[in-house]
């Protein structure tokens, strides 16, 4: 099969959706070609580890300021400015004259922000089969952040953003031959945003995986009772909004009981609000890692105290790939199937936080119990090539209905 996959940034480690599509697809053997952009060192260091695993990559520079001015020009409008941050034109033109050479069996388009990739290719050639991976719904998204960030910029922005969201989302699910998301709860959001009289493309679950050669427990490390891991891009609004919960509520409560406990919290790009954070002895904040799993691995416990969100957090399946206990919030595992109390702990707020996370750190046996039963659950439900699969079988249905609509 001939894939063009278009994703608004470079895939990596870290963009775990994108990144293991395309490597799954080219190990089965398909033809990929992914259309991106990037900016700076690191997005062209990612783009070689693509070309060396065997697809084919077509990349644009986008510099910040170049989107920073796609969005302000959008501001008088109604056009989110998701949809216009990663926009290139000279990108657009390539994929369309692509297509237009009918090279693609499907094209494959991922998020909000790289729709209007996919509006541009149907504008052009009506004919081609377009999957819009929509990832989250990220009005569903908005709606939670615009009251619930501790942010007081993202609560702005996604206020600002809401009503233009839930209007193209709503277009969006109608544009396009099939539609993507990760959990069901993102899927009849979506189908709420259906205007009057209008018609959506099938919308499929397919939830997202863990690269389980990479993520994997290391029994040659040993545990540390004390240490508690936070992780992700802490530049990004809601793990923004965990990190001033978990520091302000959640420890305190563990300190009196356990004053030695260490929290870490791992990621990219903290703010200067979040690297504040590291001023308490016993908190420490990495900034970026080149390897997240050491952290893992030494972790009595992963606490993901969501207040917010959509979609499945990747850093849950990650650190139970890992064996390493979890901590979360009920809406956190809406888009799973696992067994409260046995695959992870749930906890609803910060006395029940601090309370699950007490009674692992001084309970070896259940932090081992507990770390093993998520690792199986991981392993049973969250493997890359068999979510691949399910992509492959989307994608012949999607061209054998667009080649029978192109015959009648």
């Amino acid at each position: 099969m001939r894939i063009a996959y278009i994703v608004p940034y470079v895939p990596n480690l870290i963009r775990t959706r994108p990144y293991n599509f395309i490597l799954q697809l080219v190990d089965l053997g398909h033809k990929v070609e992914v259309f991106t952009l990037g900016s700076n060192e690191q997005d062209h260091a990612d783009i070689q580890t693509l070309r060396n695993k065997g697809a084919i990559v077509h990349y644009f520079e986008l510099p910040v300021w170049r989107s920073l001015v796609n969005s302000a020009l959008a501001v008088p409008g109604w056009q989110p400015l998701q949809t216009v941050y990663s926009w290139h034109a000279g990108l657009a033109h390539q994929i369309a004259e692509r297509a237009a050479d009918k090279d693609f069996d499907v094209v494959h388009v991922e998020h909000l922000r790289g729709s209007r990739y996919g509006l541009y290719l149907k504008s052009r050639i009506a004919s081609q089969p377009v999957v819009w991976d929509s990832v989250d719904c990220i009005s569903h998204l908005f709606e939670q952040a615009s009251s619930q960030s501790r942010n007081w910029f993202g609560r702005f922005v996604t206020r600002f953003e809401l009503p233009r969201t839930r209007r193209a989302e709503g277009q969006l699910i109608c544009s396009f031959d099939q539609a993507l998301v990760t959990s069901a709860a993102d899927r009849e959001a979506l189908l709420r945003l259906l205007p009057a009289g209008k018609y959506p493309a099938p919308i499929s679950v397919l939830p997202n995986g863990v690269d389980l050669d990479y993520f994997h427990p290391n029994p040659d490390i040993e545990r540390d009772a004390g240490m508690i891991v936070f992780s992700g891009k802490m530049s990004y609004h809601a793990n923004i909004s965990m990190a001033k919960y978990l520091v302000g509520e959640i420890m305190p409560l563990v300190w009196r009981s356990r004053p030695d406990a260490k929290l870490f919290i791992v990621g990219k790009d903290p703010t200067t609000e979040v690297i504040g954070l590291g001023q308490n002895h016993l908190i420490t904040v990495t900034g970026t890692v080149s390897d997240i799993r050491p952290y893992l691995w030494r972790a009595a416990v992963s606490v993901v105290p969501l207040l917010y969100g959509a979609g499945i957090q990747n850093k849950i399946l990650e650190a139970m790939a890992t064996a390493t206990p979890v901590i979360t919030s009920p809406r956190a595992i809406t888009a799973l199937r696992i067994v409260p109390g046995k695959d992870l702990s749930v906890a609803d707020n910060a006395v029940e936080f601090s309370q699950q996370i007490l009674r692992l750190i001084d309970d070896f046996d259940l932090m081992k119990q507990i770390g093993g039963a998520g690792e199986v659950y991981v392993r049973k439900h969250h493997n890359w090539r068999s979510i691949t699969l399910q992509l492959l079988d989307i994608y012949m249905k999607v061209i054998t209905s667009s080649a029978t609509a192109s015959r009648l």
